[in-house]
């Protein structure tokens, strides 16, 4: 029972739900570079690396903003704060997940092994950056956008420029939900005097930039599928990507009460909608 309770306890801390938005992403840039299937082995190391990076970066969140956390009504239970994770078992935490990672790397190959510190300061950052620049959902988007220049590294050893492209992508398009899911943060950011966009700029410059960069999204991902040379089901990802953040902004516009199913429910369906249709279309080409 206590096992069991340390497994929930650690899975609200880390929130792995959240990993539907960038697995899928991962995934998809090793079918295009294997043109296909990559392989059992792959796959085992890509779920590693990916799990442990993603652990590492909600654990460096969660010990770094403790102070934040614990002011904002949102969040004030969230287990970094109510002391069922101490500082200290963070810390451990945080090493042996960093440690899992830069092992995964070194086994997928070398570029792999090298790009790994690099990518391991820049899911560390994040946090820090909300505390004097705006950018900060920038750099949340750029952390989850590194998902598919790693896949396409793992299976070629290589950056190729559509995997560029995806990852461009995939940044502003968790860059824009980022904007929307902040606008439930508003009067606290304001408050504690956080460098959000929408606690600096207001509700109707967000939305309007969330669009913005919803936009380049879809536009990054046309440009990922001709890069790519890519076919017709490849293309219809592109569409479905295009109407499913039509959709999710006219949610939070309608009711903004909504945010969470907003970024839940239509980002999480996006990712696996997106994988399913590159799949199909390697499947036929």
């Amino acid at each position: 029972m206590k096992l069991l309770k340390w497994y929930r306890d650690f899975n609200e801390l880390i929130m792995f739900q959240h990993s539907v938005f960038s697995l899928p992403f991962i995934f998809i840039a090793m079918v295009v570079a294997a043109d296909g299937w990559f392989g059992w082995r792959l796959l085992g190391l890509g779920v590693l690396a990916a799990v442990s990076a993603r652990n590492y970066a909600m654990l460096v969140n969660r010990y770094l903003d403790r102070d934040i956390d614990a002011r904002n009504p949102r969040t004030r239970n969230r287990p970094s704060v109510d002391g069922r994770f101490s500082a200290g078992q963070m810390r451990v935490m945080i090493v042996l997940n960093a440690l899992v990672f830069i092992a995964t790397a070194y086994a997928i190959n070398r570029l792999a092994f090298w790009l790994s510190f690099p990518i391991l300061a820049i899911l560390g950052g994040y946090t820090l950056f909300k505390r004097f620049s705006e950018t900060a959902h920038l750099v949340l988007g750029l952390s989850l956008g590194l998902a598919p220049i790693a896949g396409a590294v793992a299976v070629t050893g290589t950056i190729p420029m559509w995997s560029v492209m995806l990852a461009v992508g995939v940044m502003f398009w968790v860059a824009g939900f980022d904007l929307l899911y902040s606008l439930q943060d508003i009067d606290f950011d304001k408050e504690a005097g956080l460098f959000s966009v929408p606690a600096r700029y207001g509700r109707e410059a967000t939305l309007f930039l969330a669009r913005v960069f919803h936009a380049l999204a879809v536009l990054f991902w046309a440009f990922f599928t001709a890069q790519a040379h890519l076919g017709l089901f490849a293309w219809l990802a592109v569409v479905a990507g295009a109407a499913m953040l039509t959709y999710e902004h006219r949610i939070v516009a309608r009711d903004f009460t909504k945010i969470d199913r907003a970024f839940f429910t239509v980002n999480g369906y996006l990712g696996f909608v997106y994988i399913a249709l590159i799949v199909l279309d390697r499947s036929v080409a």
